[in-house]
Formats: C-alpha cells, sequence, structure tokens
C-alpha cells in the first residue's frame, strides 16, 4: 500500500485536484483516495489550508495612495539623477541604489495590484459558475421529483389503465390513459398520434349519463404525461377531431377512439 500511496502523491493528482485542473476520471481517482485513505485524507486538508492562506495573502490590496507616492519619489529622484548628471556632478552610489530599490520595490507592488485584480475576477468567475450549477441542480431535482409523483401515481394499486386505440380513420393513434377514482386523478400519455390538417385538432371527451363534455385538447408535441379534468360519473372517454376554423368539435361524428371506463361499484 506505501508503495501505492508514494505512486499517487509522486503523480500529482492531488495538486491539480486542489487547483481544479483535473479530468473527470481523475477527479473520481482522488476522490476515492481521499475517502479510503487517511494519508491522502490528511494531505488534501494541508493542501487546502496553504491554499487559503495564500488566497487570504494575494488577496491583500495595496493601498493606491502608496503606490503614487512610490511613482512620486521615483519621478523625483529620476529628475534629480537627470539634473545632476546635466551639471557633471557626481552622484552618490547610495542614491543610485534608492532609485533602484524604489523602481523595484514599485514593479512589485504594481503586479501584486495586478494579480489580486486577476484573482478577484477569477473568484467572481467561480461564484458565478457556482450559482448556475446550483440553479441547474434545482431545475433537475425539480424535474425529477414531478416524474416520481408522476410514477407514484401510475403504480398506485387504485389507478386504472386504459390504452386507446385507432379505429380506421386513425389507425396509428395509440393514447393511454390513467384513472384513479378514489385521489380523483386522470391522466393521458401521448403514445403516438397521427397527423392533421393544419386546422384540425383532438380533442378528449367524457361520455356523461346525458351528454358529452369536453375534457381539453390534446397537444400532440408533449410526448408526455398531460393532466385531464377528473369527472366523477363519467361512463367512457373518446377521442375526436376537431376544426380550428368553427373552433370546435363535431360531437356527433364518430370518434376516432373511445374506452369504456369501470364502474366504481364493480
Amino acid at each position: 500500500m506505501e508503495k501505492k500511496l508514494h505512486t499517487f502523491f509522486k503523480s500529482g493528482l492531488l495538486d491539480k485536484y486542489i487547483l481544479d485542473d483535473i479530468s473527470a476520471s481523475d477527479r473520481l481517482k482522488v476522490e476515492h483516495y481521499i475517502d479510503t485513505y487517511q494519508e491522502v485524507k490528511s494531505e488534501y486538508l494541508k493542501l487546502q489550508d496553504h491554499l487559503q492562506i495564500l488566497a487570504q495573502v494575494d488577496a491583500v490590496e495595496t493601498p493606491k495612495f502608496i503606490l503614487d507616492q512610490i511613482l512620486n519619489e521615483v519621478n523625483e529622484d529620476a529628475t534629480a539623477i537627470i539634473q545632476m548628471e546635466t551639471l557633471h556632478r557626481k552622484t552618490p552610489w547610495y542614491s543610485i541604489a534608492a532609485s533602484i530599490i524604489a523602481l523595484l520595490f514599485a514593479g512589485a507592488s504594481y503586479m501584486m495590484y495586478q494579480q489580486n485584480n486577476e484573482l478577484r475576477n477569477e473568484n467572481q468567475v467561480v461564484v458565478d459558475e457556482i450559482f448556475d450549477l446550483r440553479s441547474d441542480i434545482e431545475i433537475n431535482n425539480q424535474k425529477l421529483d414531478d416524474v416520481m409523483r408522476q410514477f407514484m401515481k401510475l403504480n398506485n394499486p387504485e389507478t386504472e389503465k386504459y390504452v386507446f386505440r385507432g379505429n380506421a380513420r386513425a389507425k396509428n393513434l395509440k393514447t393511454v390513459a390513467y384513472i384513479n377514482a378514489v385521489e380523483k386523478t386522470s391522466m393521458i400519455d401521448v403514445v403516438s398520434l397521427p397527423q392533421l390538417g393544419e386546422d384540425q385538432f383532438y380533442e378528449v371527451w367524457a361520455q356523461m349519463e346525458e351528454d358529452l363534455v369536453s375534457l381539453g385538447v390534446i397537444d400532440p408535441s408533449e410526448r408526455k404525461m398531460q393532466n385531464l379534468p377528473y369527472l366523477e360519473n363519467a361512463l367512457g372517454l373518446s377521442i375526436r377531431i376537431g376544426s380550428k376554423k368553427d373552433n370546435k368539435t363535431n360531437i356527433n361524428d364518430e370518434p376516432v377512439a373511445e374506452i369504456e371506463l369501470k364502474s366504481r361499484n364493480n
């Protein structure tokens, strides 16, 4: 095991993991080592502490007035040197050294200032990406929750399944209705619907004891479970073709598919 850990530490994968510069497969490998080996976990925590300390040190922004003061002093020293050379006077070595040191310090301060800005921008990008990721996770969790709710409804022992099969007018029509008389829910799953003209649509109707009641239009583009209104005393359901020209369905026309509902007393 020591040889295995030595090879792992030597690979540098832990450093890349800390810096988030690692492939998905290597990330899984590193996380496995962290969870499995205490030595790797300890090294990981130590590297995290070092990274936080470095970030805090780099995050200290050089006060602007210090940088301006240094630049002013450099300009004054440079002007003095030029004037002294013009007058052919001998420049003391310590003045030249002070000017060089001031220039180096000003350059280092400017570099720290630039690095601090870059680090701040990179941190903001990371924060934005985290917020986007959290938003995606919440959306996916909501979708998963909706799917689980539908799955629970479909697998409820009280839920009855009815299959619509099209007649000669719509041979390829196939949809499935799920009706729960206890929870009073009704859903329809569009499996396949024959293509209609641009001025036509499919509409679901409930057969009551004395008349027909519309339950709404089926959207053929929605390849997922669609909710339907639940009617307590419906005797059956039918799918009929309506016309967009007069925005209605001819209920006297023959349905393209129909089912008879089971009585709750049966």
